[in-house]
């Protein structure tokens, strides 16, 4: 795949103190395959679907405090370095300044303002996601905020998003497009979050069968924390695999109900 538009989510990763059982949990759940780790980049790991990279797994650098295991969404751009300057200007957080991968790329971490972590590439050699949409491979994400209109005002003020609002009373859910496709989703976190939960940013997996994915993840050790439920978008469930690392599974074939009005903001 081509190198993404600016603000487009183009690669995950996660960081996990047991990579071969990520592997083992992954490989099951997902069906990926891993390449051979990268010792020169501290044996960061590709995994793959039917061939095609769609991810990776890593292990802690040894000077990072052991936290929990999440994912972290990367955001496309055509200069890191720009965008870390937004994101200071707008409220928010670099963690970890642009650093050069190699030739593959350069990232940045970085925290909105209602403290959801994620990252920024700069595409090189590495474009990030070789597929997506496709079983095994990246379908979705949202920013889970307790402050929406912080977390909305900063990604529109940081990347060049066109925001939309679900109209249901039942979720303050966004929406935000460039151009004419929908990339990423921002959900309002309720009081059905226990309170020590931060804000975050959910990533779904595309799977073939929903209920089949979390039967196995569930088998493995991993937590179902909402679902299976079918919704116009595809049937999906929320997940924590067995080291706490949260995502979502989703099977985009299997839709339910009319598709909710959105509106321009």
């Amino acid at each position: 795949m081509a190198v993404q538009p600016e603000g487009t989510p183009c690669w995950a990763d996660a960081m996990f103190s047991d990579v071969e059982g990520a592997k083992s949990f992954y490989g099951d759940v997902l069906g990926w395959t891993f390449g051979e780790a990268s010792s020169e980049y501290g044996n960061y790991t590709q995994a793959y679907s039917d061939g095609k990279a769609v991810a990776a797994v890593v292990p802690p650098m040894p000077s990072q405090e052991e936290g929990p295991s999440q994912w972290c969404l990367y955001l496309a751009s055509p200069d890191a370095a720009a965008t870390a300057g937004k994101i200071r200007e707008n409220g928010g957080e670099v963690l970890m300044e642009p650093m050069a991968v190699g030739d593959f790329g350069t990232m940045c971490l970085a925290r909105d303002p209602s403290g959801a972590v994620f990252g920024v590439w700069q595409a090189g050699q590495h474009e990030g996601f070789e597929a997506t949409g496709e079983p095994g491979a990246y379908a979705w994400a949202e920013f889970f905020t307790r402050e929406p209109a912080k977390t909305d005002d900063f990604l529109t003020a940081v990347f060049p998003y066109r925001a939309k609002q679900m109209e249901d009373d039942g979720v303050d859910f966004r929406i935000f497009d460039i151009a004419e496709n929908t990339v990423l989703g921002r959900m309002k976190m309720t009081d059905d979050f226990p309170p020590e939960v931060p804000s975050y940013v959910n990533v779904y997996f595309a799977v073939p069968d929903c209920d089949d994915a979390v039967a196995k993840a569930t088998k493995l050790g991993g937590i179902l924390r909402f679902g299976p439920m079918s919704s116009p978008f595809g049937r999906f469930a929320a997940l924590s695999d067995p080291q706490g690392a949260s995502f979502s599974v989703i099977d985009l074939s299997t839709t339910e109900g009319e598709m909710p009005k959105i509106s321009e903001v």
